[in-house]
């Protein structure tokens, strides 16, 4: 008789103990929300989603975190403001997802934010840049660890400045500047940006002007740009518009010596490629690094073969030759979510729920080279201007030269010269 009620005992004590087990061992369930479809999809959204997915497969691959497979439900905001927060509230309300992450369209990605924030859940956002996410907010809930929109600007125009007199013979305030950009808080933002920081290196800004990303014609902001006859041109616009423009530009024969974009469709250069061929060759471009463009040797121990199978896995998944920035964002951002953030809000503080990932998030000290794309990490910290940001964030300048993209700004990580101006017989050289 004894023996049995040991033997019960023991059975309770092990049925409780593997309850419990059962319950740490819990799916973490994150909705995973981009563009699929729309224009968005083929500025970089649909590259950064696959980025994102790939992060968490080989997450799972080892076990998941701390025994919790990670389960992504996978969203499509189909390039629509009015679908994400839709798409936003289904997650929270009807999912119950413990984190969100994503978005790629700044016009999505700042009513997020303070929806997600409002209701204290976690918002971890890999791609969108606009610093109006952040920017005086104080939220508390919302994190980032890619670059901000203030940074694209004032990085286009502190290259020119430290190249605008042994490439383009000119001093700095002598450069034209036109700034053309989409009208949402994406293209607003850089614009913006752009603005102040050129001014503030005296270069002449000779036009600026917003235009609606779903135009149909730009013909217009074209012939303004013919008779302003800028130097170099600060264009930031998703993909449909980039064409449109490049296009039109092209048709009408305008001249300039370089155009820098920001981003969005001017990192996908395989897309701009097939519409455009060697026109595209020695455009520039302003975006985090693609963790492949960067020598491995000044990363962290590791992070060379992270991105050697990121990118192994990109190709075979899309069957493109080059691998975007955006594919970079994607799987980065989400990769030290899953191995920095989210490990030590369970074993630090005790679980997943939103106040331990809060305080996990901003225990994150990343040094500079501890991520594959170069930069480091460590979020604003509450009561700050950009509270959630990461402080450590860096981009670089990019540009497309015969089939390859090279990093040619800032000068400590240049892989190549920039190319300025255009050669000629180049369709835009003057």
């Amino acid at each position: 008789m004894k023996r049995a009620i040991a033997n019960l005992g023991l059975a309770l004590c092990t049925g409780l103990f593997a309850s419990s087990s059962l319950f740490a061992a819990e799916d973490i369930k994150i909705g995973v929300l981009y563009d699929y479809t729309g224009p968005f999809a083929g500025g970089g959204s649909k590259a950064a989603a696959i980025g994102n997915k790939i992060a968490i497969d080989m997450i799972n691959e080892r076990g998941g975190v701390e025994g919790h497979k990670i389960v992504g439900i996978y969203t499509d905001a189909q390039s629509k403001t009015d679908v994400a927060i839709n798409e936003t509230e289904r997650l929270l309300n009807e999912q119950k997802v413990d984190v969100i992450m994503g978005v790629f369209s700044s016009a999505q990605c700042v009513p997020m934010a303070a929806k997600i924030d409002a209701a204290k859940k976690i918002f971890w956002a890999n791609v969108c840049v606009s610093s109006a996410v952040f920017k005086d907010k104080n939220l508390k809930y919302v994190f980032r660890a890619n670059i901000h929109s203030d940074q694209y600007g004032d990085a286009s125009c502190t290259f020119l400045k430290e190249n605008a007199k042994a490439k383009l013979g000119k001093e700095p305030k002598d450069l034209k500047i036109a700034i053309i950009n989409e009208d949402g808080p994406y293209g607003s933002g850089i614009a913006q940006a752009n603005e102040a920081r050129c001014k503030e290196f005296g270069m002449q800004i000779v036009h600026k002007e917003a235009y609606t990303a779903t135009s149909t014609d730009l013909s217009a902001l074209v012939t303004k740009l013919r008779r302003a006859q800028p130097d170099v041109i600060l264009h930031t616009g998703y993909n449909p518009d980039i064409t449109l423009f490049l296009r039109q530009a092209k048709e009408a024969g305008l001249k300039f010596q370089a155009l820098i974009g920001h981003g969005a469709g001017y990192s996908q250069i395989d897309k701009l490629y097939e519409t455009f061929k060697d026109d595209v060759n020695y455009l520039l471009d302003v975006d985090p690094a693609p963790a492949q463009l960067l020598d491995p040797k000044t990363l962290a121990p590791g992070l060379g073969d992270l991105t050697a199978e990121l990118v192994k896995r990109y190709k075979a998944d899309t069957e493109a030759k080059e691998v975007p920035p955006h594919a970079s964002m994607g799987f980065n951002h989400t990769w030290v979510f899953l191995t920095d953030v989210l490990p030590r809000a369970i074993k630090k503080y005790g679980g997943y729920d939103p106040e331990a990932i809060r305080k996990a998030a901003l225990d994150t000290d990343i040094p500079l080279g501890g991520t594959i794309q170069g930069y480091g990490i460590k979020f604003f910290p509450p009561g700050t201007q950009m509270a959630g940001q990461n402080e450590r964030s860096l981009p670089v300048v990019m540009q497309f030269v015969k089939g390859e993209t090279k990093v040619v700004w800032p000068a400590a990580i240049k892989t190549a010269d920039p190319v300025m101006p255009f050669p000629a017989g180049h369709a835009y050289a003057r």
